[in-house]
């Protein structure tokens, strides 16, 4: 089991048109605590950015399930209502779950989600599925 923390590291980027711009770039950290993951975010930036840069936020961050594929290049949150039956009452009862899929396009990632999902005996049903700003993960 992961335990996601989204970390926002703020720098300066040199644009493609030469001006330098000040951004902040969420990341993914699986780590034990805020303290760990802002340490992880901190080693694992520090050689792509030559300047200085700050951990501007951390916040956790829960998936039920992490779905990574080797051809994606953007990440997707998939918000899924799992449904059961109450033996006592007879009522459907709905469970929302969110997973993170990598993909290269919604469609990817929708039809990664049903691949997944169609191993398990769970009926589920579509809430939402949007792309994320995350640019990089670190399980």
């Amino acid at each position: 089991m992961h335990n996601w923390f989204e970390c926002k590291v703020r720098y300066d980027k040199t644009q493609e048109t030469g001006v330098v711009k000040t951004v902040t770039e969420p990341y993914l950290i699986d780590a034990l605590s805020f303290t760990e993951a802002e340490e992880r975010i901190v080693k694992e930036m520090e050689p792509f950015i030559g300047g200085v840069f700050s951990v501007s936020d951390i916040r956790r961050k829960k998936f039920a399930e992490t779905i990574l594929s080797e051809n994606g290049d953007r990440y997707y949150n998939a918000r899924l209502a799992f449904i059961t039956l109450d033996e006592k009452s007879g009522s459907e009862k709905k469970t929302a779950v969110n997973m993170l899929v990598q993909a290269s396009s919604l469609r990817e990632a929708m039809d990664i989600v049903e691949g997944e999902m169609k191993k398990t005996m769970f009926d589920y049903q579509f809430l939402a599925i949007s792309e994320t700003a995350i640019m990089d993960i670190f399980p």
